[in-house]
Order: structure tokens, then C-alpha cells, then sequence
């Protein structure tokens, strides 16, 4: 297995970033295997999602609505609504595998690889790219 780790700033406010270009340079010309991806932060996930066409800021619109940023959270440290950062990994997974062909990610025609991150007191962020090859 080859692994190796990418710093990406997601700023002051809620963000899905789109990792796919970094994914797809990171597995070209490896054959076939899977990319696995994990952000190994308590309070970011990975998700599978069309960007740019509004699913993105769907996404948002509906972590907002299931994880208000109020006063409700018991867990309280850093701004308000924090606490619900440390909730959503449970509902947006902290990694995903995607299947490699030939050296490229076998995504559909509108699926991206994002980071999903509602925590604004931690503005960067480190995502690991793992590739196992097939045997």
C-alpha cells in the first residue's frame, strides 16, 4: 500500500472542497487498485457528491438543518455550534474508496471526491490518499 497526505485550507466558514484533480494526479499511471481517502480529523468528512451544479450547497443547506450551529451541543468548546461538528462524521463518513482503472478514478460522469468540513475554528486541513493495488 502507498500513502501519502495532502494540507488543503477550508477557511472561516462551512465548506465542501472538491479533491477530486488532487485524487486523480495521485493515482494516475498506478494501475488498477482503490483509492482510499480519509481525513483524520474528529470533525470533517468525505463525501461522493455532484459539486457546481448546487448539490454541494444542498449538502450544506441540509447539515445545517440537521446539525444547527446553536446553542444545543453539549459539547461547547470553540464557537457556537461547534459541537455539531464533532456529530456530523457520523452522518458524512471520514473517508471513501473509489475504484482505480488503468490508473484513473472510476468515478461516475458527475460524482467528485469532497471535503466536508463545518469547523470553523480549525481553517486547515490534512487528507490521506491510500492506493492499494489489485494482486
Amino acid at each position: 500500500m502507498d500513502t501519502e497526505t495532502h494540507s488543503f485550507h477550508t477557511g472561516g466558514q462551512d465548506r465542501v472542497l472538491d479533491l477530486t484533480r488532487e485524487a486523480a494526479a495521485y493515482c494516475r499511471g498506478r494501475g488498477d487498485g482503490l483509492l482510499h481517502v480519509f481525513v483524520p480529523h474528529a470533525t470533517a468528512g468525505i463525501a461522493i457528491l455532484e459539486t457546481g451544479a448546487g448539490s454541494d450547497d444542498d449538502l450544506l443547506a441540509a447539515l445545517a438543518d440537521l446539525l444547527p450551529a446553536d446553542d444545543r451541543w453539549r459539547h461547547r468548546h470553540g464557537t457556537p455550534g461547534h459541537g455539531r461538528s464533532h456529530v456530523m462524521p457520523a452522518l458524512v463518513p471520514p473517508y471513501a474508496t473509489v475504484p482505480v482503472i488503468d490508473g484513473e478514478l472510476a468515478l461516475g460522469t458527475w460524482q467528485s471526491i469532497c471535503l466536508v468540513d463545518l469547523n470553523v475554528d480549525n481553517p486547515d486541513r490534512v487528507v490521506r490518499f491510500s492506493f492499494l493495488a489489485s494482486a
